[in-house]
């Protein structure tokens, strides 16, 4: 922690945590708009605005993390620091009379738009009203202060604040301190035990044996790339690109099969995070030949104690989940071990994952820009979730909105609909790795994969590859 002088008032300052810090990084080699979330959720009624504003501030308040502001030292390094109020008004902006897609691409358009950094607010926040009566609030954030798990929470701090002021319903419980969680984060940082810990099984893991790459559109970059650098061995491929731009596919699984799969995982006590992850690296085994060898980006949202989960901020860390399953074993077992790796990744997940990613590159000298993981999966369990005593039984929605770049070829986030609490497959993609075309095909061949297993777990890898 450091003293800086912010307009003439002298304010504690924070060094930015590992989870920042990979964002941070993320900038230095793309656009700083990659950081926006855009998000909106909408009701089909009428809303008294001068509440949901009162709602809004007192949301603000509450999440401390709301109120981040970033400085630069004189050696550049960034610090965080947080602002006591925050009294931007609330704009209304009116889209009844626009053709609802066009309403929303224009909400993209906005989160397209990134924030000034330093000494300036890193979020924005609208009350919209959009065609067939739905109206709401369009939120903007940067990701180096929240996360999708934070703005499911403000959402909903939102919601049941509004619904307590206009419908005597109970104020939600108070949200917990955002600079307590991060003192408690750097703690484990400055050479603590389990530091020291996760550092020593980290560094095994990276030494047991070099992965190997496996695309979501098969064989053809690590063919062409070992063709292009005289490398029949590489194992690895560059991801990166000087084109970032990007788009979202969102594919919807209905209610009914979303229900088997959560059922499944009930029957058979599997997170259903172990099951997605099951799908999607038979997949990828399948598209590469049958590779037994299958990594993929998996996101730890770091949130397993009470002030972990009420202190908002951005906490998620990516690390590999890497799996070889033979196709003589069961879909059943294949989740079993997928399950131990995770469990072993969930008990080392506090580590920093950039340190991690380049000693992993210096141990197996891959060029910058090199990875073995050619997309990341993301399971958001929470959702809103509209309880009796709240409000009416209403129509409502949620949307994600593109900031038009990305720093990976795919990032697939499932989470649950807010209206049947039925599975959303969303596929963020950089347009120069894939197209729309290929994340529907993608996203139908998870699904075969999926189901071929829960039909019967018992089949074998081999099996579903002929069947899928």
């Amino acid at each position: 922690m450091k003293e800086f002088n912010v307009n003439g008032a002298v304010l504690q300052c924070y060094p930015l945590t590992a989870a920042q810090r990979i964002h941070n990084y993320t900038i230095r080699f793309s656009a700083h708009q990659v950081l926006n979330i855009g998000t909106g959720f909408y009701v089909q009624i009428e809303l008294n605005h001068d509440k949901l504003r009162e709602a809004i501030k007192l949301a603000y308040q509450q999440f401390d993390s709301m109120r981040i502001r970033f400085l630069k030292d004189e050696d550049d390094t960034v610090y965080q620091y947080i602002v006591p109020n925050d009294d931007r008004q609330v704009p209304f902006i009116d889209f009844s009379d626009w053709n609802e897609e066009d309403a929303h691409k224009e909400m993209e358009r906005w989160t397209a738009v990134p924030f000034e950094r330093f000494h300036s607010p890193m979020n924005y926040i609208a009350i919209i009203r959009l065609p067939g009566g739905y109206n709401g609030i369009y939120l903007k954030v940067d990701h180096m202060t929240m996360d999708s798990s934070s703005l499911i929470m403000f959402d909903e701090y939102v919601l049941k604040t509004y619904c307590a002021l206009c419908y005597g319903t109970e104020m939600p419980k108070p949200m917990m301190s955002y600079i307590k969680a991060l003192e408690k984060d750097l703690e484990y940082e400055a050479g603590s035990p389990a530091q020291k810990r996760d550092e020593e099984f980290w560094m095994n893991e990276i030494t047991k044996s070099e992965p190997i790459y496996t695309d979501f559109n098969g064989m053809g970059r690590l063919i062409t790339q070992r063709r292009e650098n005289n490398n029949p061995d590489q194992r690895c491929a560059m991801v990166v690109s000087k084109n970032p731009e990007a788009a979202i596919a969102v594919y919807r699984l209905e209610k009914e099969p979303s229900d088997r799969l959560m059922q499944f995982c009930l029957d058979y006590q599997i997170p259903m995070a172990t099951l997605l992850l099951m799908g999607l690296r038979t997949i990828l085994s399948k598209f590469n030949n049958d590779e037994k060898d299958v990594s993929v980006k998996s996101c730890v949202a770091r949130r397993g104690t009470l002030l972990e989960k009420k202190s908002g901020g951005t906490r998620i860390h990516f690390f590999p989940i890497r799996t070889v399953i033979e196709p003589t074993q069961t879909f059943l077992e294949g989740l079993h071990i997928i399950q131990a790796e995770q469990n072993k990744l969930f008990r080392h997940a506090n580590f920093d994952p950039i340190d991690y990613t380049i000693r992993r590159a210096r141990h197996w000298k891959n060029p910058p820009g090199a990875s073995y993981e050619s997309l990341s999966l993301t399971y958001q369990p929470m959702t809103l979730q509209r309880q009796e005593n709240e409000m009416p039984d209403i129509k409502y929605k949620t949307m994600w909105y593109t900031n038009g770049v990305a720093g990976q070829p795919l990032y697939l986030t499932v989470m649950h609909r807010a209206e049947d609490n039925g599975l959303n497959f969303n596929f963020e993609y950089r347009k120069d790795a894939v197209t729309e075309s290929e994340m529907e095909y993608l996203y139908y061949y998870i699904c075969r994969a999926l189901f071929r297993g829960i039909e019967d777990p018992n089949r074998t890898i081999g099996e579903i590859f002929d069947w899928v």
